[in-house]
């Protein structure tokens, strides 16, 4: 458990520990309780003396009178233990919160770090047809072009630029890199003769800037 200075906070195991000890002082005091019932049914408040003012022969004062005391101090302790529960499920709860927190804010930050030092798309991939170039190169659908071949943000016109570059690639790796899921990827597409029409089998279209 933590320190009262707070010098280690509380774990999960802390807790599952004060659970085990509260299991442990509720199975005691049922057996309290079952040694009482075992005393004719006594129970806690049931007068230990005879309608004559002596001492019950019937049942054993000095167990029973134990087992009242016992149940006393045990429903105490149980007092206190549950507030230790509660109070250390709440540390756990605020720990967590404060972690997911911090955790959804490094999150925040990174994706606006990434998307700040992405570079700018020109064209995007609004189709792939299966068994292509493009299909096996991992090209997909919404991949948005940042890079294909020697045609960029700063030179791209339209997509002839692109179809000038696959054509004089023919058989030959091109480096394409494109912006998937707000991450950068690179894909080594090699444009070539297929079953279908074009040397790429997927279509481009140009993004409005």
């Amino acid at each position: 458990m933590a320190e009262p200075g707070g010098s280690r906070p509380v774990t999960v195991s802390d807790v599952q520990q004060l659970v085990r000890r509260k299991d442990e002082i509720e199975a005691q005091i049922k057996a309290c309780y079952e040694l009482l019932e075992g005393q004719k049914g006594v129970g806690m408040h049931e007068p230990l003396v005879d309608a004559e003012g002596f001492p019950r022969s019937d049942i054993d004062l000095y167990q029973v009178r134990t087992a009242r005391h016992n149940i006393i101090c045990l429903q105490n302790d149980h007092k206190a233990l549950m507030k230790q529960v509660e109070e250390a499920l709440h540390k756990l709860h605020a720990r967590e919160k404060e972690k997911q927190a911090k955790d959804e804010a490094e999150a925040l930050a990174e994706a606006m770090s990434q998307n700040q030092s992405l570079p700018q798309p020109f064209a995007k991939v609004n189709a792939v047809t299966p068994g292509s170039p493009a299909s096996v190169s991992g090209l997909q659908i919404d991949d948005e072009i940042v890079e294909f071949g020697s045609v960029n943000v700063n030179n791209f016109q339209n997509l002839q630029n692109i179809a000038t570059v696959v054509q004089h690639s023919e058989g030959r790796p091109l480096s394409v890199t494109v912006i998937r899921g707000g991450r950068r990827v690179h894909v080594g597409l090699t444009p070539k003769r297929w079953a279908g029409k074009g040397l790429l089998g997927c279509n481009i279209i140009p993004l409005q800037r």
